[in-house]
């Protein structure tokens, strides 16, 4: 009896029309990709429609809203089976509600069977608590974890405040950066800025200043004096256990006594006399800060001060104040929703990172090299 070959069929679908189609449409499915947001809020969602937009799809079926007891609620309404999955979360003012949010759409598309599940998240929250400060926690490698476990796989973020928490993470992290587009804001839309000069608030941020400065081929001033309590060094753990203390066992060891840091009152190291100042940050959450900063480079000269930061969280009485102080413009980008506080204060205005947010999740998807994004970007942006 002849031994029958099926190696002469082209393939499985061949071998009915309707077979055909299944099996088409299975590799569509399996090589395509969607975006979704996690956000319940309307305002929240803006940045993910103008990055849809760009990417020419449609943004995911889905619902996210809170229960009465304010539990957070995901329900995905379309299948994604074997697709790579985009999950775009703004961070607005109700940080924690915006992280269970995530974490729930993560896990709801993973026990959906996802092939890939990656998190867009402009401004990463809890990014300045990557440090051990007294018997505290850093609790940006907890988020870490957290998302790791909820399914995500990669992550696409905006100017991290400290570059070293894409280490807390178990898998890539693309760390974009905002500079091009606030550079490019300064050179069309501050009027004879090479009369500028480009500032950093504290000796910390003068790094990230002075990439600016080079490639605007400006000048460089530095404010030191009075730094930040959140970032002083004393609540970083220096001072646990106390120096003194009284103790019932072996007292033989002891240690040298450390003079406790003073800093000086608040001075300028560089000339804006006659100039424009340009105060260059990557976060501006309360303002009080920038205020006194500005008030001081208005007492040696500056004839105009702008404040350039990626991160406009905005807080508390921050639109009041800005309008309210010498200060002549802040310019964030829109990795946080502010449009409220626009309207409390006309000194604050956006600029759009969609565009690189979008090609971003375009060249994960086909595999291609994110190099172009850094292009001309220097490690100290």
């Amino acid at each position: 009896m002849p031994i029958r070959r099926f190696g002469g069929h082209k393939s499985l679908a061949s071998l009915s029309p309707k077979l055909s189609y299944s099996y088409t449409k299975m590799n569509i499915s399996k090589s395509g990709y969607r975006v979704f947001s996690a956000n319940s809020s309307t305002a929240s969602t803006e940045l993910a429609k103008r990055i849809t937009e760009r990417l020419g799809v449609e943004l995911g079926k889905s619902v996210v809203f809170q229960e009465a007891n304010r539990e957070t609620k995901v329900d995905v309404k379309e299948s994604v089976r074997g697709q790579d999955i985009f999950i775009i979360q703004t961070i607005p003012r109700d940080v924690n509600t915006a992280i269970m949010e995530l974490l729930i759409m993560a896990y709801a598309l993973k026990t959906s069977c996802a092939k890939n599940i990656i998190g867009v998240i402009p401004y990463f929250p809890y990014s300045k608590q990557c440090k051990m400060r007294k018997r505290g926690s850093i609790v940006c490698k907890l988020l870490a974890s957290m998302l790791a476990k909820a399914g995500l796989t990669h992550i696409i973020t905006m100017d991290l405040h400290q570059k070293e928490v894409q280490g807390f993470f178990t898998f890539p992290v693309d760390n974009l950066r905002a500079s091009p587009f606030l550079i490019q804001y300064i050179q069309e839309e501050i009027p004879d800025y090479r009369n500028a000069v480009i500032v950093a608030k504290s000796p910390s941020s003068a790094k990230r200043a002075q990439s600016y400065a080079e490639r605007l081929r400006l000048g460089l001033a530095v404010l030191h004096g009075e730094a930040h309590h959140s970032e002083s060094d004393m609540a970083d753990g220096r001072q646990s256990p106390p120096l003194s203390r009284t103790t019932t066992g072996h007292t033989g060891l002891e240690l040298p006594i450390m003079m406790a840091k003073e800093k000086p009152p608040i001075s300028v190291v560089g000339d804006v006399g006659g100039r424009i100042a340009i105060i260059i940050d990557d976060i501006i959450d309360d303002v009080e800060d920038f205020v006194a900063a500005a008030e001081i480079l208005k007492e040696r000269g500056a004839y105009k001060i702008y404040i350039m930061a990626t991160h406009g969280l905005l807080s508390a009485e921050a639109p009041r104040l800005i309008e309210e102080s010498a200060i002549d413009e802040v310019v964030v980008t829109n990795t946080v929703p502010h449009e409220i506080q626009k309207l409390q204060c006309p000194k604050i205005k956006t600029v759009d990172v969609s565009m690189i947010l979008a090609e971003a999740i375009r060249r994960i998807h086909n595999g291609e090299s994110m190099a172009y994004l850094f292009r001309n970007i220097a490690v100290d942006d």
